[in-house]
């Protein structure tokens, strides 16, 4: 038993800690959610992971995002993601993706290869590409919704995408996916049914296919995050 896992071995035991080290899981989307997704992942002995990011820190993440400090700005996110977590767990397999993927590459990568796929995406049209992906191609797909514009902890869910309530953006994806025929899909969404602080919203020039973001808190995210994570170690346990 590696010592830093002792901890984690006493809750679930040799053969459940053998299993998520012999986990594959793809995280795409380094930043308030995906942060915290992945490292916690990588806290529970992950033994394989695949992060994407095409983005770098900027000044304005460190409210709420774990790669974002003063020392990060302009490093990629997927970078500082790497070294914090070779820096938990040196066995860790870890591929990083400094990129934004287009619809082309998401099918090309998002296989069966992974036992889980992440989508912590905050922009409505790749999300929906890669949920297609993953739905398409028969992978195991948990899905963040929005994280902006709430302050309450204990309104947050987990519960099958088409099963959602109170979200504004839940509700644009499973629009989405209905239109792109994957009305019956099994995606796990995290969401929360606090209503949306409307008075938070800024709009923006629309680059990135980003056209507005919502306020947001320290904590929510991270929470989203670590809802997230629990999906996966949780399955995987089973």
């Amino acid at each position: 038993m590696t010592d830093w896992l002792q901890r984690t071995e006493l809750l679930i035991g040799a053969d459940g800690l053998h299993k998520l080290k012999q986990a594959n899981v793809l995280v795409v989307g380094m930043g308030g959610v995906g942060s915290f997704a992945a490292e916690f992942l990588c806290r529970a002995g992950i033994g394989r992971m695949t992060i994407v990011d095409g983005d770098r820190v900027d000044p304005s993440n460190k409210n709420r995002q774990i790669v974002a400090l003063d020392s990060t700005v302009d490093v990629h996110k997927a970078d500082v993601m790497s070294q914090r977590m070779e820096d938990i767990n040196p066995d860790i397999q870890l591929t990083a993706i400094k990129e934004f993927l287009t619809p082309d590459l998401m099918m090309e990568l998002v296989t069966t290869q992974f036992d889980w796929v992440l989508d912590c995406i905050d922009s409505l049209q790749p999300k929906l590409y890669f949920l297609g992906a993953a739905v398409t191609n028969g992978v195991k797909v948990a899905s963040s919704m929005g994280a902006g514009g709430r302050i309450d902890p204990q309104k947050i869910r987990i519960a099958p995408i088409f099963e959602t309530d109170c979200c504004r953006f839940a509700y644009k994806v499973r629009k989405g996916l209905r239109r792109k025929g994957f009305g019956k899909a099994n995606i796990i969404a995290v969401y929360s049914e606090e209503l949306v602080n409307r008075e938070s919203l800024q709009l923006t020039d629309g680059s990135n296919f980003k056209r507005s973001y919502y306020g947001t808190i320290s904590y929510i995210p991270a929470l989203f995050g670590i809802n997230m994570a629990s999906i996966v170690i949780r399955d995987l346990m089973q």
